[in-house]
């Protein structure tokens, strides 16, 4: 038995994708500017480029001791993170950027993210600032926040009076 259904050639667009991918074309202009349009253009695969998009995938774990956060860095340096402590808040900064081999080498594809970051996370109130230890590692981050020493604040009972 013979297949009926009509295929189309795979030169031939199918409409409501094409309006999808202008659209999300569009998106990413307005949020990145012409830049990342123009240069997603040079690749024949807009829809796959989201050049400054960098957001790093961050872990945080706890236990009696301390508070752990681990930050993954692929293909970035320990000189192009910078972490910071200010008013309670413990920034994570830093820039990936594109590097060629050499002139000759041109992208067809880009799929992994290039440009500035900057994640900020609050630092409770039960940790010791002043002991805050960091270790880079084969592009991981792991930030060590130990626990003042002493009872945990923790849930208590407030007596209402009148």
């Amino acid at each position: 038995m013979a297949d009926t259904k009509e295929s189309l050639p795979v030169t031939q667009s199918s409409g409501l994708f094409d309006d999808f991918r202008r659209e999300m074309d569009s998106m990413v202009e307005r949020f990145f500017g012409n830049s990342a349009i123009t240069a997603a253009a040079k690749t024949g695969f807009p829809s796959l480029m989201t050049e400054g998009a960098v957001r790093p995938a961050i872990d945080i774990t706890e236990n009696d001791a301390a508070i752990t956060l681990t930050a993954e860095l692929p293909g970035m340096s320990e000189e192009e993170v910078d972490l910071s402590i200010s008013d309670g808040m413990l920034t994570l900064k830093g820039e990936k950027t594109v590097s060629h081999e050499s002139k000759q080498d041109h992208s067809v594809v880009v799929e992994r993210s290039y440009g500035s970051f900057q994640r900020s996370f609050p630092i409770p109130d039960r940790v010791d600032q002043e002991a805050i230890d960091a270790r880079f590692d084969k592009g991981v981050l792991k930030v060590t926040m130990p626990k003042k020493p002493g009872p945990e604040s923790g849930e208590r009972k407030i007596r209402i009076g009148g």
